[in-house]
């Protein structure tokens, strides 16, 4: 697997296989920043730990959205709210876990839902099979023939 076109490039197509693959991977060493970050300084220094992973997150959530026809416009909207969410953290504007502001829970809940939407279409649903304008099948040449597994 090739983890740099992977995580740092926006073109072609990734079958579920290398998402869940990359996704897990990407997922687990921010949750791990996170941590750090929310021993350090709190919720900003975590805001801004977001905001870096997601050049990464964002090109493999692109190339998989290729891989089932979709434009890239979809993961777009989805991490514009993420870094809007984000920088309400950064400027102090998201209120408290108690008493969260209204301005994030109008940010906030919509994006939920859409991070749900997104993950089950991308994560579980098969890409376009045969070639489409973003590139080649990702599957060409794996055999078709699977009991169930994943691509």
């Amino acid at each position: 697997m090739d983890w740099r076109y992977l995580l740092f490039e926006f073109d072609g197509r990734i079958g579920r296989r290398p998402f869940w693959a990359a996704f897990v991977a990407v997922s687990t060493a921010e949750f791990a920043c996170h941590v750090i970050a929310a021993a350090l300084e709190g919720e900003r220094l975590s805001a801004i730990v977001s905001l870096a992973f997601s050049y990464p997150e964002f090109a493999v959530l692109a190339k998989r959205a290729h891989d089932r026809a979709l434009p890239t416009l979809l993961p777009g909207i989805f991490f514009g709210i993420s870094v809007l969410i984000d920088f309400v953290f950064v400027i102090g504007a998201a209120g408290t876990p108690e008493a969260p502001s209204p301005l994030f829970m109008l940010l906030s809940v919509p994006w939920l839902v859409f991070a749900i939407a997104l993950l089950i279409d991308l994560g579980f649903r098969r890409g376009t099979p045969g070639p489409n304008r973003y590139g080649p099948d990702p599957l060409a040449g794996v055999s078709t023939r699977r009991s169930g597994g994943w691509e």
